[in-house]
């Protein structure tokens, strides 16, 4: 399976795949990594692994559809299968998410349904919950919406700052996002009536609990 990656900074996710990638444990090829904004350290992780770059500038279109087409028409190109968003800081619109209706798939730093959209550490704490965590889903027209594919929770500590409890969960989404394509890849991803279903999924260890005591 092809993958497309698209980006907007410093690509730390885009790495977590590459690795995967380079270790073989990905079980897809990342044929094109896509960012909106030049000169960003994604790509530079990219050319480093030799892996094609290119730059759309979304400030170089009239409008978000032109800007769309253009991406659609890059990754058509190159043959790609499944679109992965990493730290792409753009809102898709609902005819580019419609095109690509379950082979696009996002990471976000919460545990979606909860705390969509920014600062989502900053309210997880601000709301007293007891664990933090990231989802990789697939993409729907609502924003951080769709289909979850896998999630990683983590404790949320007495002494947590948005600063230290987004390093722990940044370190669970290095885990989840090269898990996801690989399962996708593999052929075990369905989506059932917006619910994914995952052939053979590995049964969890035993539950969390927060505090323990």
């Amino acid at each position: 399976m092809k993958i497309g990656v698209l980006i907007s900074g410093r690509g730390s996710n885009l790495q977590s795949l590459i690795d995967a990638q380079t270790n073989g444990l990905l079980g897809a090829e990342i044929g094109i990594v896509i960012s909106n904004v030049p000169e960003v350290q994604g790509l530079d992780r990219a050319a480093a692994a030799g892996i094609p770059t290119t730059v759309i500038n979304h400030k170089d279109f009239d409008g978000r559809e032109p800007f769309e087409d253009a991406l659609d028409e890059e990754l058509v190109s190159y043959g790609i299968e499944l679109v992965c968003l990493a730290g792409f800081m753009r809102l898709l619109t609902g005819g580019f998410v419609n095109r690509w209706t379950d082979r696009l798939i996002n990471i976000h730093p919460s545990l979606l349904p909860s705390f969509k959209g920014l600062h989502t550490h900053e309210r997880a704490l601000e709301a007293g919950v007891r664990f933090g965590g990231c989802t990789v889903h697939f993409v729907r027209a609502e924003m951080d919406a769709g289909p979850i594919i896998v999630q990683a929770a983590v404790p949320i500590l007495s002494d947590d700052t948005p600063d230290t409890l987004a390093d722990r969960v940044l370190s669970e989404e290095h885990k989840i996002y090269p898990l996801a394509v690989k399962m996708i890849a593999e052929g075990r991803v369905e989506v059932v009536d917006n619910t994914v279903k995952i052939k053979d999924a590995g049964i969890p260890g035993a539950s969390l609990i927060n505090p323990s005591a």
